[in-house]
């Protein structure tokens, strides 16, 4: 592999210090401990949980566009590079945000997560360029080994300092989740710079393309791949599928370290279950996919999905602490095989003179799968005054989403539309 394509997977190894260590842990502790410090738990927990789906919904409804624009314009790299920095700006922002100044902090985590979720859509679309001929896969999966490793590492540190603060000349908890907000808003930028200077620029379209024509050339070319989606049955209703039940799996993700820290739990346990998710989910993925040879994908996913309500049943009524080592135990030996087997199933289904068209849209799905989960939680919890009731309320999701599974047809040979 020649650098243009380290140089891209390294801006995976630097984002994801922000989605595994700050959206995951670090924010919901310190916005439930200091920022919102002094409000009721479930106060708190609605404004985590708007805080997700207001930056979710505005990338959705941004998304298209920008990729669009990345498509027709060949500013995939440009736009990309900006994202990156609104999103390290803003993180580095919140290292100064006041004890107590919760608007601010929701302001700033807001843009930031802007920044990164928009980053993905501009370096999702910069694979077919940056992968050699016939590399597409393999690069694809350096791309998340990148991330998941940069990931890992980073939220290893983030442990340390959190939990032997001493060990780095910190006061304590509080001052070392500070000083990691700095330190991954630097880790983000820094190695964003192989991309800047390693990978060229996507080539431009023939003529250029202003922004504003890119832009809705991109919308008019989006609206005919959701018609050639309604084409195919199978394909539509099992986006339909995955939308909603991803959206539930992505909301555990966001919110479990919030839901810990209502009910009691402490900042040490919490934060080394997350660990535990990801040593348990590396071979569990592998398990996941050996069974989905087996019995195939759609089987095994309705068996993640069980798995998910269990967790979500159990969560309601955990008192101690080792409770939360098992269900987090119990997602890492899901969460990833949910996520594989749900694209080796979509792969299944859809028409092969498509598939990058639809795989587009898939990809966008699985960014912004986190609209409904987080505010459900939220409002739940703000209106029962219970943040256990709350995460009952993302067994809705599963269920909704498993019963629309159920109408997916098993994959056929599709002629291609006219």
């Amino acid at each position: 592999m020649d650098r243009k394509v380290w140089g891209w997977a390294f801006y995976y190894w630097g984002n994801h210090a922000f989605t595994t260590s700050i959206i995951t842990v670090f924010f919901p502790i310190f916005f439930k401990d200091f920022w919102s410090a002094g409000s009721d738990v479930t106060v708190s927990t609605f404004r985590l949980g708007l805080a997700n789906s207001t930056a979710s919904l505005i990338v959705a409804l941004s998304a298209p566009m920008l990729g669009a624009i990345a498509d027709r314009g060949g500013r995939a790299k440009t736009f990309l590079f900006m994202s990156a920095l609104l999103g390290s700006v803003m993180l580095l922002g919140l290292h100064w945000v006041p004890k107590g100044e919760w608007q601010w902090a929701v302001l700033f985590y807001v843009l930031a997560s802007i920044g990164y979720f928009w980053g993905n859509v501009f370096g999702d679309s910069m694979l077919v360029s940056v992968a050699p001929t016939g590399k597409l896969d393999i690069t694809s999966a350096i791309g998340y080994f990148a991330g998941y490793l940069g990931g890992g590492i980073f939220l290893a540190l983030g442990v340390a300092m959190t939990l032997k603060p001493q060990w780095f000349g910190l006061a304590g908890a509080a001052e070392a989740v500070q000083l990691l907000l700095i330190l991954a808003a630097v880790w983000w930028a820094l190695f964003s710079l192989p991309l800047l200077f390693w990978v060229p620029s996507p080539p431009r379209a023939a003529a250029h393309v202003p922004l504003a024509v890119a832009a809705r050339e991109g919308m008019t070319q989006f609206l005919q791949t959701f018609r050639h989606i309604r084409g195919y049955k199978p394909v539509f209703v099992f986006l339909a599928a995955y939308w909603v039940y991803i959206d539930g799996v992505n909301t555990v993700i966001q919110m479990a370290v919030d839901y810990g820290k209502s009910i009691g739990f402490g900042t040490s346990d919490l934060i080394l279950a997350v660990l535990l998710v990801q040593f348990v989910g590396v071979p569990a993925a592998i398990v996941a996919g050996k069974l989905g040879e087996r019995i195939g994908p759609r089987r095994a996913i309705f068996i993640g999905l069980a798995v998910y309500t269990f967790v979500s049943i159990y969560a309601t009524f955990m008192t101690q602490a080792w409770e939360f080592y098992l269900i987090a135990a119990m997602v890492g030996l899901v969460q990833g095989g949910v996520q594989l087997l749900s694209r080796s199933y979509f792969a299944r289904l859809v028409p092969k003179d498509r598939a990058g068209e639809f795989f587009g849209f898939y990809n966008m799905l699985g960014e912004v799968a986190a609209i409904i989960g987080p505010l459900l939680v939220g409002t739940v919890s703000y209106l029962t005054g219970s943040p256990r009731i709350s995460i009952l309320s993302v067994i809705v999701l599963f269920a909704i989403g498993a019963f629309i599974l159920r109408y997916v047809n098993e994959p056929r040979p599709q002629p291609p539309l006219p």
